[in-house]
């Protein structure tokens, strides 16, 4: 009851000391405020701001057609990027086997149904499997398991087996291999490097 009695006197005599002017000025000022708050909260709900674009996706489409370039240079295929087909603007385009390469699931159906072979490529899907749906015979390519997205696959892919096979299975697919780049068999000690890699990785995930 003190602290209430306190406030209610001193406050006015506070508020009575000073001038005029001033305490008109902080109420006008205080009105002022409230109606450019009221101005802007209308004027946000009338004219919303633009969605702002944050510039490319360093591990989206960016990445992906950056590892598909790559990899078309390595097969050595003409392409063309950003090449319009029936109306629709694909990512990439092969001249000289008429095939479409596109992020759009959309621009890949209707290409297909105006006759054109389109590929459609996941925002997921590493560069280096676009081989896989091509509907050509492309040559092997053998990089280096750290390069690649999918380093488990690979190894699998480097033996001829699928990534679900058995451990006997692995360890039948090496040593058929093995004979061939073995330097001590006159192979390559390069190659015999990658096979190690490819047999320990498979092993490692093979099932038991």
């Amino acid at each position: 009851m003190v602290t209430r009695h306190v406030v209610s006197t001193v406050l006015p005599e506070w508020v009575s000391l000073l001038p005029s002017w001033l305490v008109l000025g902080l109420v006008v000022g205080a009105i002022a405020s409230v109606v450019v708050a009221g101005v802007f909260v209308v004027g946000g709900r009338l004219f919303p701001d633009r969605e702002v674009s944050r510039g490319p996706r360093i591990d989206g489409v960016n990445r992906r057609r950056a590892e598909i370039r790559e990899y078309l240079s390595a097969i050595d295929e003409r392409f063309a990027e950003d090449r319009p087909i029936h109306g629709e603007t694909v990512a990439f385009y092969l001249p000289d086997r008429g095939v479409a390469i596109t992020f759009d699931a959309q621009a890949f159906f209707r290409l297909e149904r105006a006759g054109v072979f389109a590929v459609l490529c996941e925002h997921e899907m590493p560069g280096g499997h676009l081989g896989r749906r091509l509907p050509f015979d492309v040559p092997e390519l053998e990089p280096e398991l750290a390069d690649l997205d999918d380093p488990i696959s690979a190894a699998f892919d480097r033996l001829g087996l699928s990534a679900d096979a058995s451990s006997d299975a692995v360890r039948d697919a090496y040593r058929k291999r093995v004979k061939h780049v073995h330097p001590d068999h006159g192979g390559n000690r390069e190659r015999f490097r990658e096979l190690r890699e490819a047999y320990t990785m498979a092993r490692e995930h093979a099932e038991d």
